[in-house]
C-alpha cells in the first residue's frame, strides 16, 4: 500500500511540475514528497495512541524538509507541496484529494480557542498560492483557488478564486495546462486586477479623470462664449 501511494505521488509530481525530469529526481530531491511520506508514519503513530512518538516523528520531518505537518492532520491522495519551505498544516486541518500548495502556505487558527475543530478543511482539487494564510475552522470548497499572500477568514465556495487581505472572490478565467487538463498551475485569475479593492480604486480613478475632463470642456466652452459676447 505504501509503495502504491508513493508511486501515485511521484506520478502526480511528474504530471504537474515541468521541472521534474525523472521519478528518481522526484523521489530524492522533492521535500514535498518527503514531508507527505513522513507524515504517513507520524499519522500512523498518532492514530495508535503513540502521541509523543508521532510528534517527534513530525518534528524530525520539519527539521529535514522545512514543512510542518501536525501528525493529527488528515491529508488526501495526490497531494503536492511545491517548493514547500515554510508550509504549516495544523492539528485539525483536513486536505482533500488532488490539492496543490505552494511554499509558506499556512492552515492555521484564526484566534485563540480551546479544543475541537480549529483549522480549515480544504476540499478536492484546490490550489493555494505562495504565502497564503487560511485560518480558522472554515471550508475551502472543491476546485477553489486561493491567490498568493491572501488571508482567508471565511468559507470559500466551490469553483471560486479568492485574493487579497482579507480574501475576496474575483472572476476567474479558466486556463488549461498542456500536461494536466483542468490544472490551473498558479491558481490566480488571468486579468491584471488581482485585488478587488485595487480594481475598484482603479475604476474610481478612471471615472474621476473622465469627470475632470468633462468639467474642463464645459469651462472651455463657457470661456469661448464669454469672449464671443465681449466681441
Amino acid at each position: 500500500m505504501a509503495f502504491m501511494f508513493l508511486r501515485e505521488t511521484i506520478r502526480t509530481y511528474r504530471e504537474r511540475d515541468p521541472a521534474a525530469r525523472s521519478n528518481l529526481e522526484v523521489l530524492l530531491c522533492y521535500p514535498g514528497v518527503h514531508a507527505v511520506m513522513w507524515h504517513r508514519l507520524s499519522h500512523w503513530l498518532w492514530q495508535r495512541g503513540l502521541r509523543l512518538l508521532g510528534r517527534f516523528s513530525s518534528h524530525i520531518a520539519r527539521w529535514l524538509t522545512g514543512i510542518e505537518i501536525h501528525p493529527a492532520a488528515k491529508l488526501g491522495r495526490r497531494f503536492v507541496i511545491d517548493h514547500g519551505m515554510g508550509v504549516v498544516i495544523g492539528e485539525t486541518a483536513e486536505v482533500g484529494d488532488d490539492c496543490y500548495f505552494y511554499h509558506q502556505v499556512t492552515l492555521g487558527v484564526a484566534r485563540a480557542s480551546g479544543g475541537g475543530k480549529r483549522h480549515p478543511t480544504v476540499g478536492n482539487n484546490v490550489i493555494i498560492g505562495a504565502g497564503a494564510k487560511v485560518l480558522g475552522p472554515i471550508r475551502v470548497g472543491d476546485n477553489a483557488r486561493v491567490g498568493s499572500n491572501a488571508v482567508v477568514l471565511d468559507n470559500v465556495p466551490d469553483d471560486i478564486t479568492v485574493v487579497g487581505i482579507p480574501a475576496r472572490p474575483v472572476d476567474r478565467t479558466s486556463t488549461r495546462d498542456h500536461k494536466m487538463p483542468g490544472f490551473d498551475p498558479y491558481g490566480i485569475p488571468c486579468d491584471d486586477s488581482l485585488d478587488p479593492l485595487l480594481r475598484d480604486l482603479d475604476q474610481m480613478h478612471c471615472e474621476l479623470a473622465e469627470l475632470e475632463a468633462r468639467i474642463a470642456r464645459v469651462a472651455e466652452e463657457q470661456m469661448r462664449q464669454r469672449q464671443a459676447a465681449a466681441e
